[in-house]
């Protein structure tokens, strides 16, 4: 062996005869196929199989399918797939598999998605756990079947077979061996639709020839998630569809699959990201029917033939449907929708008529304007909401147009989600630092209320705010910051071992763990020793617990901290800096959700909000970065800052969420010239604040604050530093002090 295959073989651990005659070979095509992580994956998938005991033959298929089963899906099947064999292996199922790692490739070949493979594993565990018997009369015909069958319909076979044979279980082999009448005659039943796999070429090349895109499809299954079926969408692994349609309306599954296909294609070539942060729920509602709509007339006047497909596809809401008692948005907007396409529509509906009008007057000005599905959304439902919009029951009577898509690429999200079932888009905040954005970094603009002590009364929409990510700096000159305060970094750290979570939470019912749980194991061996089949769960894990806390700090970025203050050795930015720094340094040690921001603003149009570390982010190079290229300027408006900032805690799920202000003097701008007017628009946001459960403190390093700080912030509520050199100590002091 030469001495990387030598290496590569050290890495399997089994000694069975015939290994080292194909390894080498087997190993080449490995590593033609995938990366070194999936490769280490493969054999420690062959090292577990090898553990089963049951010969040589089993490895042998093992290492020679895998590389073509990762060609047809993708590395992440690979120690699921062996897995799945010492699953079999555990539940007396040991003769099947060699058959079913024999037919895995063929089976990947026909269902063509990582996702519908691992379907057909879920099938495979369920048969061996009900129905043992004809597991291996399945596997032996697995191909022929899926010749005729989706995934979902397979599935449902097998179900009418479980259910059929159950009181005659000796006749099971038969079914599932196409041995019987009973089950051809279910398998004709559960032929229907067109079959995506069956036309795959055909749509790719139509894909490439009319729309000039490269799109990998990503089929699905509908019947494996009844509880949130997936919907077609478009993202970075390509065109996600489903794996069979059934005709509908007189419209063949195949010119279905053509409606979605050219549906997402225009989004491909015509959409682009909107940050959506800045809207509302019922507002995303709102903007997607616009942009649905611009996108089609887009492609329609490329191909005019779609507009017949996607009129005869698309639900025809009757006008008035929606009862009282139903939240009707989605009512309105298939309507709106619907009249958008058709212009033979029937309705009489004067919002309906007026935004139809609205519509094709500004597609006919410029159908590539990028703001017309904003405008046109924001302003359809300013003029058109109701609170009736907000109850619990909503009207889907024919709204949903089946060959569009979710519309998740439509979205540019500056927070991921912690929640892997939450919407997911990949414009996500991991992914949005390389992209460029338009006018200086600026995001689309968010509009704010502002409190008029005078009236008594908000003013709707008063303050702009503009979103960016901060350009980032020099990450070295924040680390020599840090450098300066190596004593104080040392008291911190005796500090925040005493507040890091002490309290251990025991973590029951787990795969893998830390050590095994005594009396799972011991109820597990029982059920075993009792024929039934025992809980795998039999390990246990203990974690830290007892801090349940999220906090946003905001900076204060006016002109006024690039000042020296008399008697100090930097400014006040090169202070904050320090501070933060510290801060950042100290809340990542104690492992908190922790974000920082910064803002400024120049009149109530233009309130500039920069990110410099999202929750989502590890304290290190890049926020660092960003917080090494602040730059001073303009006014305070502190009220929509902190309107804005509270956006993103109340997204938290966090028993405890803290807003925490650092500030160098009083909320001002220039377009305001009553003092009192902002300081009480301020108080009016940290009570708005307050009602949503977000804690504001405020730190201000103006020695004169006495006098309005209590007033806009209250008792208790504030830090007053009158010597600014003191601030890299405070700051964090104050924040552990405020979350013990």
């Amino acid at each position: 062996m030469t001495h990387d295959v030598q290496h590569w073989r050290e890495h399997l651990d089994c000694s069975v005869a015939k290994i080292d005659d194909i390894f080498a070979d087997c190993l080449a095509e490995a590593l033609s196929v995938m990366s070194p992580a999936a490769v280490e994956d493969w054999l420690a998938g062959a090292s577990t199989i090898c553990g089963l005991g049951r010969g040589t033959e089993l490895v042998l298929i093992y290492l020679e399918e895998i590389p073509a089963i990762v060609q047809l899906t993708d590395e992440s099947v690979i120690l699921e797939i062996a897995d799945m064999a010492h699953f079999l292996s555990r539940n007396a199922c040991g003769k099947a598999i060699n058959p079913y790692l024999s037919t895995l490739t063929a089976v990947a070949r026909r269902l063509d998605s990582p996702g519908l493979l691992r379907d057909w594993l879920k099938l495979v565990e369920h048969m061996a756990l009900q129905a043992p018997e004809g597991l291996e009369p399945l596997l032996g015909n697995i191909v022929v079947l899926l010749d005729q069958l989706s995934i979902g319909g397979l599935r449902n076979w097998m179900e009418n077979g479980i259910r059929a044979y159950a009181g005659q279980r000796h006749r099971m082999g038969d079914f599932f061996a196409l041995q019987s009448a009973d089950s051809h005659a279910m398998m004709q039943r559960e032929r229907c639709g067109t079959l995506f796999v069956d036309n795959e070429r055909r749509l790719s090349m139509w894909l490439r020839a009319l729309w000039g895109l490269e799109k990998d499809f990503q089929p699905y299954s509908l019947a494996f998630d009844e509880l949130r079926k997936p919907v077609p969408h478009l993202d970075r692994l390509g065109f996600h569809i489903p794996d069979v349609y059934d005709d509908l309306d007189g419209i063949s599954g195949l010119a279905r699959y053509y409606a979605v296909a050219a549906h997402l294609s225009a989004h491909a070539l015509w959409s682009e990201p909107i940050l959506a942060d800045n809207f509302s729920p019922f507002q995303h509602l709102a903007i997607e029917a616009f942009e649905d709509a611009r996108i089609e007339h887009l492609a329609m006047a490329r191909y005019p033939g779609l507009g017949r497909l996607w009129r005869a596809l698309h639900p025809v809401p009757v006008e008035g449907a929606c009862p009282p008692d139903f939240s009707c948005i989605r009512h309105q907007l298939a309507m709106l929708s619907r009249a958008m396409l058709d212009p033979d529509h029937a309705y009489s509906d004067p919002v309906v008529l007026d935004y139809t009008a609205r519509f094709h007057e500004r597609f006919a000005a410029n159908p590539h304007d990028k703001k017309l599905a904003i405008e046109l959304g924001v302003k359809w439902l300013a003029q058109n909401y109701t609170h009736a919009f907000r109850k619990p029951e909503v009207w889907f009577e024919n709204t949903i147009v089946s060959y569009r898509d979710d519309n998740r690429y439509l979205w540019l999200f500056l927070e991921d989600t912690d929640d892997d079932d939450d919407f997911h888009s990949d414009h996500g905040a991991m992914d949005r630092s390389g992209q460029e954005q338009s006018g200086e970094g600026l995001l689309p603009p968010q509009h704010y209320p502002e409190w008029d002590y005078a009236s008594a009364s908000y003013r709707p929409d008063w303050a702009t705010v503009y979103e960016n990510i901060q350009p980032p700096g020099d990450a070295a000159f924040i680390d020599d910051l840090l450098g300066k305060h190596k004593q104080l970094a040392r008291r911190l750290k005796k500090i925040i071992d005493q507040l890091k979570p002490q309290q251990r939470r025991r973590v029951r019912y787990m795969e893998d763990g830390d050590e095994l749980d005594l009396e799972v194991l011991l109820r597990a061996w029982t059920e075993f020793k009792a024929h039934s089949t025992p809980d795998t769960r039999i390990m246990q894990s203990h974690v830290r617990d007892g801090r349940n806390i999220a906090v946003l700090l905001l900076l204060d970025l006016s002109q006024s901290i690039s000042d020296v203050p008399e008697g100090a050795s930097g400014s006040i930015l090169q202070l904050s800096q320090e501070a933060v720094s510290l801060l950042g340094w100290a809340v990542d040690a104690l492992g908190d959700p922790f974000a920082i921001a910064g803002f400024a603003s120049n009149t109530r149009h233009e309130v500039r909000y920069s990110h410099f570390k999202g929750f989502a982010e590890k304290w290190g190079h890049e926020p660092k970065a960003r917080l090494a290229g602040i730059k001073a300027g303009y006014s305070t408006r502190m009220g929509a800052a902190l309107r804005h900032a509270g956006r993103y805690l109340e997204q938290r799920k966090e028993e405890k969420k803290l807003l925490l202000l650092l500030t160098d003097g009083e909320p001002h701008d220039i377009d305001v010239s009553d003092e009192v007017y902002l300081h009480r628009d301020t108080h009016a946001a940290v009570g708005e604040l307050e009602n949503k459960g977000i804690s504001t403190f405020c730190i201000t390093l103006d020695g004169q604050a006495d006098e309005y700080v209590r007033p806009i912030f209250g008792a208790g509520r504030y830090a007053i530093i009158d010597r600014l050199e003191s601030l890299p100590e405070k700051l964090p002091q104050l924040f552990m002090q405020m979350t013990r």
